[in-house]
């Protein structure tokens, strides 16, 4: 019996891991693809406090995770199937086994939704982010183009202005489907080209972004764009279908939770880029999963 297993090893759950070590707590951490998630497809963090100039993504995960290692946690790569529930103890479904635990933390991350195009995949790191916050001082004085039509990528052009020299902002439809504020920002930003009714075909490039490919849908007209970097918008998927009815979600998938990250089941708690929040980084991550611990240890303080 633990007293809590953690679903996923990135930032959120690493944290998680570290700070329930320090209370005390035997926990297992399980991560279904490779520690660290989604914030390895970006080679360098910029904006994690105390890095000035940033740091090599990968060196940051392996600080974390030795951390969390030297502390006694054991890392398993395996999938969670499913999770029940009962009245004191939460069952792990895996692949390979059945766990039990006092408390669940799922901290199982999200990943962005692709566009599907030629090149996408090639350049991931090399040109093509899902994070503008994150990758953006990277283009400094560079053009580069994002592509999107709601909230999210409107907000990010907008964002990436303060770097870019030129942001070519492209969206299939005729109009955008953000805010209307944000579309009279747009608008007036001297540095956004808007480019619409026009869908990406293609990424070009050798080593790394050079252009893209694009088709405007009305005339099928094809025309290519220079620059060197793409921001796909297109909306993010947590990873949260293996919970299927368990815990109450949005109308996107993200898992709703209080301040405190309890979900709506008791003993199950949830931090990181899979609960709903009003910003995805790193930083935010890391907080959930330290709050998310100290809740769990709360919780399981009657069993001890």
């Amino acid at each position: 019996m633990y007293d809590l297993i953690i679903i996923g090893a990135g930032p959120a759950g690493l944290t998680a891991g570290l700070y329930a070590a320090r209370f005390g707590m035997h926990t297992l951490i399980l991560e279904k693809n490779f520690v660290g998630g989604q914030i390895i497809l970006s080679p360098t963090i910029e904006n994690f406090p105390g890095f000035p100039g940033g740091i090599k993504t990968g060196v940051l995960i392996e600080k974390m995770q030795k951390q969390v290692e030297d502390l006694g946690v054991k890392i398993s790569l395996s999938e969670v199937l499913k999770i029940e529930s009962g009245r004191d103890a939460r069952k792990v479904f895996t692949q390979d086994e059945t766990l039990e635990a006092r408390t669940v933390l799922i901290a199982s991350g999200a990943y962005p939704k692709k566009l599907g195009v030629a090149g996408e995949d090639k350049f991931i790191g090399r040109g093509v982010s899902y994070c503008g916050t994150c990758d953006g001082p990277l283009f400094k004085d560079k053009e580069i183009c994002v592509v999107g039509g709601g909230d999210r990528a409107l907000e990010e052009a907008i964002f990436l202005t303060t770097y870019a020299k030129k942001v070519n902002l492209i969206h299939r439809r005729e109009e955008f489907r953000g805010s209307d504020i944000l579309k009279k920002e747009v608008g007036r930003n001297k540095k956004i080209n808007i480019i619409l009714e026009s869908v990406v075909e293609e990424i070009l490039g050798e080593k790394k972004v050079s252009g893209v490919k694009i088709k405007n849908i009305k005339d099928n007209r094809t025309t290519q764009v220079g620059c060197e970097g793409v921001f796909i918008f297109a909306g993010i998927h947590p990873n949260t279908d293996f919970l299927k009815s368990l815990l109450q979600l949005d109308k996107d998938g993200f898992i709703i939770t209080d301040q405190e990250m309890n979900s709506s089941v008791k003993g199950i708690f949830a931090a990181g880029d899979c609960r709903h929040s009003p910003l995805w980084q790193v930083v935010t991550a890391c907080s959930d999963g330290a709050i998310a611990a100290h809740s769990a240890h709360r919780f399981i303080a009657p069993y001890r």
